[in-house]
């Protein structure tokens, strides 16, 4: 098909269409005769548009944005690489960041960080505008290269955005919410789905030096009000409705229910997705018809490097979600560098990661990481099964993408629609697969190597979380040809320096270990502090084990001194004095071909201290599960050990995830342990119905258990 345009300027008459998104035009304003941006512009429009500054210092940018990092060229092997940035992150980081970013003002110091104190600065002095390295910089160089490919929710229905249009609607958004009051350090919610305007929305924050909180456009009314009013925002941006696998999502409902109770909201920015009609409040605006009236020129905000960029808000142990803070120029950089690194992007490449805006991943390796680097990255609206098990292979070969990032979550289910969907289509053009989110089983990474990959792609299964920003343990970057073995990250990123800590906080030697996973030194996407909450943000990531980073989740070291993540510290069982990953029995059941997916949790027992229940799910028609369970159990005893194997096995239809993927594991141990009473915060369940369904199945489980 021909790709609809995000903007349609056409030069004659005055008078200029933009392609509004779901197929409407809007009709704006121009001068008799305008031209497109950058043809025939004077330099000091151009400067100005790219951020001002005099022509010395605009050539200095020129020079820095297109030469390859000098760290780089001068230590040209992976291990030079990962010695330098431990011995001298100062002089690692420092390079990378003068010769990746565009700066206004150079910065003086590199970093000044202090884990005790929670305390993590860099490039201090810097000036910078985050906007401009992911649009204005390109647009000076490559204007129709494509930004972003809109892969909506109909497949074949694609919209391509080059870097220039997005700029335009970048800086029209950017006017529109300067007009609505919004201003430097002011708060912008967004909860919209993941569509070109959204990632706008998110950069137009960042031109102006507004603090964005994007929040899944999935949560409840209730949810998205406590964020916002955490969050203090002035202005929510959303669409009318969303559309997401062939049903459409009544946003604009859930956000007028939600600002009932938000009084710090001024304005609700109202884009369109369909053409059904809304209820428009005294609160409500038009998005499409105020940008069309504002100026696609907006002179970017020069932020200091640690300005906050955004907030996002993510589950904490108190059942309180926790608003991580991340500021602009470490952020960028880290989130620009691996995604470089860990997936080999070249020049041309299709990066199509998977994940919603609404998260990190969708943050770090949808829109800054790719846009920063120039690159193409796919925007994916719908689900991994509509209209049927083959859309993500369809898409893949339909927009020729050439790195695939996805949850582990998604690959399970697509594994148990089998082999046909995938080798229905080519998928020639992939060069890398990624796994993110939560540990990869076994069968589920072969799976992809095997099948999706055709045995020729790289897989990487990443380690990172909503705070380190970025990547941090991965099997790229490596040495030319290293090995990968299947279902760990392996190998730290430049300047991660991974240690494992046991219970008494001693730091374990050697290989063949396992403990908690800490991380020493400082790495510049790190999150900076919890929104209005500092000490909170010490107490939990730096007092557990002071003087380290503590992630919360544990790791085993192998022989080989590889990394293999064994799930959140929480979910970790003790069973009889045996420290025991629940990952670890989930791994080994899935080797099991009846057996899509499994959680394991740990409930307290009487004589061993903890034991382990499993729930299971099955593929459909199987009506021997009795014999299933003997065979999980011999299984477990043959790949662990007999003292690994559950105490109880529940079989169930579904289990309780959260609209990411994640399986929610302490809502299994709630109705393990007849706490259901309390179930804590459930805002991010995916299907609240799901309790009571597997609470009826445990109930008849345990009867079962008596009778016998």
């Amino acid at each position: 098909m021909t790709a609809l345009s995000l903007c349609a300027c056409g030069s004659g008459g005055g008078r200029r269409l933009l392609r509004n998104l779901c197929g409407s035009l809007w009709v704006l304003p121009g001068n008799r005769g305008s031209r497109s941006w950058g043809q025939g512009l004077p330099l000091q429009l151009h400067r100005r548009f790219l951020g001002g500054g005099s022509p010395g210092l605009w050539a200095a940018r020129k020079r820095a944005s297109s030469a390859a990092p000098a760290v780089l060229r001068s230590l040209n092997t992976y291990a030079k690489l990962c010695e330098q940035a431990v011995r001298e992150p100062q002089v690692f980081w420092g390079r990378l960041a003068r010769d990746t970013l565009v700066w206004d003002t150079p910065y003086h110091t590199v970093e000044d960080c202090d884990f005790n104190q929670g305390k993590i600065s860099w490039f201090l002095g810097g000036q910078l505008n985050v906007s401009v390295n992911c649009l204005d910089q390109h647009v000076q160089k490559f204007p129709d290269r494509i930004a972003l490919i809109w892969e909506r929710d109909e497949p074949g229905t694609e919209v391509k955005i080059t870097y220039r249009e997005l700029l335009e609607t970048t800086c029209r958004l950017a006017n529109t919410l300067k007009k609505h009051g919004v201003r430097r350090g002011d708060r912008v919610a967004i909860y919209m789905p993941v569509t070109p305007v959204a990632v706008a929305a998110m950069l137009a924050c960042a031109r102006i030096g507004a603090v964005h909180t994007v929040i899944f456009a999935g949560f409840s009314a209730e949810s998205l009000a406590g964020r916002i009013n955490d969050a203090k925002c002035k202005v929510v941006i959303t669409y009318n409705q969303g559309v997401r696998g062939g049903r459409i999502i009544e946003l604009k409902k859930i956000v007028d229910e939600a600002v009932k109770n938000c009084p710090t909201v001024k304005h609700v920015l109202v884009a369109q997705r369909t053409d059904n009609k809304i209820h428009m409040g005294k609160l409500d605006v038009p998005l499409e018809e105020e940008m069309a009236k504002e100026n696609a020129v907006c002179a970017p905000e020069i932020m200091d490097s640690e300005d906050t960029l955004f907030m996002l808000y993510t589950s904490g142990s108190t059942g309180k979600p926790k608003g991580i803070v991340h500021t602009q120029a470490g952020y960028l950089l880290y989130a620009a560098v691996t995604h470089k690194h860990v997936f080999d992007i070249r020049q041309g490449d299709v990066f199509g990661c998977v994940a919603d805006i609404g998260w990190i991943t969708g943050h770090s390796y949808v829109v800054y990481g790719p846009l920063c680097n120039g690159a193409t990255s796919v925007l994916f609206e719908s689900t991994p099964v509509y209209p049927d098990a083959g859309r993500y292979w369809e898409t893949v070969q339909r927009l020729k993408i050439n790195q695939f990032y996805g949850a582990p979550t998604a690959i399970r289910v697509l594994l148990n629609y089998g082999d046909a969907w995938v080798k229905k289509y080519d998928r020639s053009s992939l060069r890398t697969l990624g796994s993110v989110g939560e540990p990869i089983n076994q069968e589920a990474w072969e799976w992809l190597h095997k099948v999706v990959g055709d045995r020729r792609c790289t897989v990487v299964d990443t380690w990172w979380q909503t705070e380190t920003g970025g990547i941090c343990i991965a099997p790229r970057p490596s040495e030319e040809g290293a090995e990968i073995v299947p279902g760990m990250p392996m190998r730290p990123f430049f300047g991660i320096t991974p240690i494992l800590v046991d219970e008494e906080g001693k730091v374990l030697e050697g290989d063949d270990v396992s403990g908690a996973l800490c991380i020493t030194q400082a790495w510049p996407g790190m999150a900076r502090t919890i929104y209005g909450d500092h000490q909170r943000f010490v107490d939990e990531y730096f007092k557990v084990f002071p003087g380290y980073y503590f992630s919360g989740d544990g790791a085993y070291r192998t022989e080989d001194g590889y990394y293999q993540i064994t799930g959140r510290m929480d979910d970790v069982i003790n069973i009889s004095g045996h420290r025991l990953g629940t990952a670890e029995i989930e791994d080994a059941m899935a080797n099991h071909p009846a057996v899509p997916e499994t959680a394991v949790i740990g409930y307290p027992h009487d004589i061993k201290g903890e034991a382990a229940c499993a729930f299971v799910v099955l593929r459909d028609n199987i009506d021997n599960s009795d014999i299933i369970m003997n065979e999980l159990k011999s299984i477990i005893a043959t790949k662990i050990a007999k003292y690994a194997v559950p105490d109880q096995f529940l079989v169930v239809k579904r289990l309780p995830k959260t609209r990411s993927g994640k399986v929610m594991r302490r809502l299994l141990r709630k109705i393990v342990t007849d706490s259901t009473q309390d179930l804590g915060d459930i805002t991010t369940l995916e299907d609240p119905s799901v309790i009571s369904e597997i609470q009826k199945a445990y109930q008849k489980h345990k009867a079962k258990l008596s009778a016998s």
